[in-house]
């Protein structure tokens, strides 16, 4: 790899030019250039790369399929919204070479300063961009240059005193061991060494006993306390003596407050800990709008990269508009639209194959279908070939159960969402007891059991007895039976009020709503939205007027229980980290329990009323901001310039509970800004509150620039003394760049 290669970059199956690629000494950097101009036409960090892909797994590659080989054919995924990188190596060994070499070099990089390995490369990462003439020493002009870089605007007296305690040999530069000096005495931690002194007897390190008091009294850490705290020593003491002594050194602390163990987000949440053994409808499912398009809703592009980011972000409801293609094969894209068009066996393919990469939780695909009835038939064909087991095509137990299956039940299965022909009942065992008749001017409780029990799926209504005439012949007429077979716990239906679900529909059947009419809902019938969501699934999606892809807020639509909140996945902002902040917890597997106070079908829970809430009163979340450390510059920000940053802290959660507040600007300095304010927040129903982190640039002139954010679901906090690791506008993850808070939350 460092010695080069010569390899073909691919944009289109007519596009193919060979590239010299090569990885600089640094391990840190690729360029390639014109093997023709010998000119190099672009460079990226290895901190860009998310992954790497084998063989033909982009549309471009799989257009070359009989052209070359996938032993010589890999992609390079970058985070957030940059286009993948295709190539195509000269031979298998050569592309195994850097398929290998690249997912060695981007496996650690989690957590940068809770290894000494990983601090040292960002410490010879930083070396390598100051040492401008590449001789590697550094000169105080060089070093004054990195403090520009780093986003200190630092007093040059104060520079230069460092630089000198630093430069041991007295040569005027600064050299392997020496940088390091330097770079320690730069990102000395002073609020964190003020923190240990306080539990340290002899202001040198903690003993046991002294740890077991800090994590008890400031980090709320009430079990197993002991064990914990020996787990914290071996795991993140440099020193070999102090480990042997279960003692934790300033550097062992700092590692630790660092480290996942010391992060706000509870790293048991990390994983799965919730209860999946419940009905679908009890859920919120992270959910994709128009999956297929990574751009806009007009002119945008269609392609199968939308569908593997989307579940690999562990999306679980995915959208499909299929419509008449040639030569009978169906395509996929936005209809009366420019967009580009995607076959539909394609994606299916895609979703076969990525599906329970991240997750094994069912997923959902919501088939928008315009085809023609010869060309749904081929649509049925594919989903059963392609699929095969995956595609759910009967109830668990071959019976019409009386509520909806459990996402444990549904493992590895793939549900179809659409127009169905007729009911389910139709076509499997029903329960048992046929549901009496109940007539219109019904009342008392023995009337209401028997609604219920027409509603869990008994036989039908005789008031709706005429939907077995001219509307279930329009959909015979309209719908090919193949794929109305494929719909099972998923079938489209049109939505008329709550009453009308209530005594008409069924568990297996979901409404589809636009945001405008959810709105709606929410503000004249929040209490009967959150029983209906009890008991059967919502679907809300974006107004049609949001060409550009933009998103809606999630929030007021989870606040009633809507499971299926259709996002644009494609659009960074605000409510893609709402988005990203609810479902990173249970293990990031698309599926997050809602309160019990949601699960309920005869709540009294109305989120424009808090004090419908069934439990304790509210809650007070007190959050001291304390410092931040190595901030991100301004993207296109002008050379020399250092960012003002101020933190601002978001509640969203029902309508009284959203807030905000923002600290005061620290000028000129990104790299270990100090703030030392207390905001404090009153939440009414914390079970639904996400917590947003935001650091800007403050200009007084215009509006602030984004920095960085963190999002967090309330439920998922660990109280205490705690890092927020920052995320990219596209939700990636931007290391170092941390804020140091801490947390209190009482009753």
């Amino acid at each position: 790899m460092q010695q080069g290669t010569l390899m073909r970059k691919v944009k289109s199956k007519s596009w193919k030019k060979q590239r010299f690629f090569k990885l600089q000494d640094d391990c840190m950097t690729i360029w390639y250039q014109s093997k023709r101009t010998g000119k190099i036409e672009s460079a990226f960090s290895i901190s860009d790369v998310e992954t790497v892909r084998e063989g033909h797994q982009s549309e471009v590659l799989q257009s070359l399929a009989e052209e070359f080989p996938p032993e010589r054919c890999f992609t390079i995924v970058f985070y957030g919204r940059r286009g993948n990188l295709d190539l195509i190596a000269g031979s298998a060994e050569e592309a195994q070479c850097w398929v290998q070499g690249l997912r060695q070099l981007i496996e650690p990089r989690s957590f940068p300063l809770t290894s000494a390995l990983v601090s040292r490369t960002w410490i010879r990462d930083w070396f390598q961009k100051a040492d401008k003439n590449k001789d590697g020493r550094m000169n105080f002009k060089e070093v004054q240059r990195l403090l520009k870089m780093m986003n200190v605007d630092m007093n040059e007296d104060h520079a230069l005193r460092l630089f000198q305690a630093a430069d041991k040999s007295e040569s005027g530069t600064l050299e392997g061991e020496e940088f390091v000096l330097f770079y320690k005495a730069l990102t000395q931690r002073e609020e964190v060494l003020s923190l240990f002194q306080d539990f340290s007897e002899d202001g040198k390190k903690l003993t046991l006993l002294e740890l077991v008091d800090f994590l008890r009294q400031e980090q709320l850490e009430d079990e197993g306390t002991e064990e914990l705290a020996m787990e914290l020593i071996d795991k993140y003491e440099p020193s070999e003596t102090a480990r042997a002594r279960h003692a934790l050194s300033a550097d062992g602390f700092l590692m630790y407050l660092c480290s996942p163990e010391g992060s706000i987000f509870n790293p048991r949440h990390r994983a799965l800990w919730q209860d999946m053994s419940q009905p679908l409808c009890h859920y919120f499912i992270s959910s994709s709008h128009n999956t297929y398009l990574i751009e806009d809703q007009i002119r945008g592009q269609s392609s199968i990269e939308g569908y593997i980011r989307a579940l690999k972000r562990g999306c679980r409801c995915l959208e499909v508009d299929c419509w008449d293609g040639p030569n009978g094969e169906p395509m996929v894209y936005h209809g009366h639209t420019f967009t580009s068009k995607i076959p539909f066996r394609e994606v299916v393919s895609t979703l076969g194959k990525y599906a329970f990469k991240t997750s094994d939780y069912p997923v959902i695909l919501s088939l928008e279908n315009h085809c023609s009835m010869e060309q749904q038939e081929v649509l049925a064909q594919q989903l059963k070939t392609i699929l095969g087991e995956q595609l759910l095509t009967t109830t668990t137990d071959g019976r019409v159960p009386t509520q909806l299956p459990s996402p444990e039940e549904l493992k590895h299965k793939i549900l179809l969402k659409g127009k169905k022909i007729g009911r389910l009942e139709d076509t499997l065992d029903g329960p048992g007891d046929e549901a009496p008749d109940v007539s219109d001017d019904d009342n008392g409780a023995e009337v209401e059991e028997e609604r219920r029990r027409v509603k869990c799926w008994g036989t039908v209504h005789p008031s709706r007895g005429s939907y077995y005439g001219p509307a279930l012949q329009k959909e015979k007429e309209s719908l090919a039976q193949a794929l109305s077979d494929c719909v099972i716990y998923c079938k489209s239906v049109s939505f008329r009020g709550f009453q009308e679900a209530l005594s008409h529909s069924r568990p297996s059947e979901i409404s589809s709503l636009s945001e405008a009419k959810a709105r709606k809902l929410i503000r004249d019938a929040g209490n009967e939205f959150v029983r209906h969501n009890a008991w059967q699934l919502t679907r809300i999606y974006p107004s049609g007027m949001r060409t550009d892809s933009s998103n809606y807020s999630p929030q007021e639509m989870w606040n009633v229980g809507c499971q299926i909140v259709a996002l644009n996945f494609q659009t960074a902002g605000t409510e893609m980290d709402l988005c990203d902040g609810l479902f990173s917890q249970n293990g990031r597997c698309g599926y997050v329990l809602k309160p019990h106070f949601m699960r309920d079908e005869e709540t009294l829970f109305n989120p424009n009323d808090p004090s419908s809430r069934e439990g304790p009163g509210p809650i007070t979340l007190t959050i001291q901001v304390i410092s931040g450390q190595q901030l991100p510059k301004v993207a296109n920000s002008k050379d020399g310039a250092i960012i003002d940053p101020l933190v601002r802290v978001e509640i969203h959660g029902v309508p009284a509970d959203q807030a905000r507040q923002e600290t005061k600007y620290i000028e000129n300095n990104g790299f270990n800004p100090r703030w030392d304010e207390t905001l404090q927040f009153q939440l009414h129903v914390p079970e639904l509150a996400l917590i947003r982190f935001v650091v800007e640039d403050y200009d007084k002139t215009s509006r602030n620039d984004f920095v960085g954010q963190f999002t967090v679901a309330f439920a998922n906090i660990k109280p205490g003394y705690r890092h927020i690791h920052l995320l990219s506008k596209d939700g990636t993850s931007i290391p170092p760049s941390s804020l140091f808070v801490h947390i209190r939350i009482t009753e």
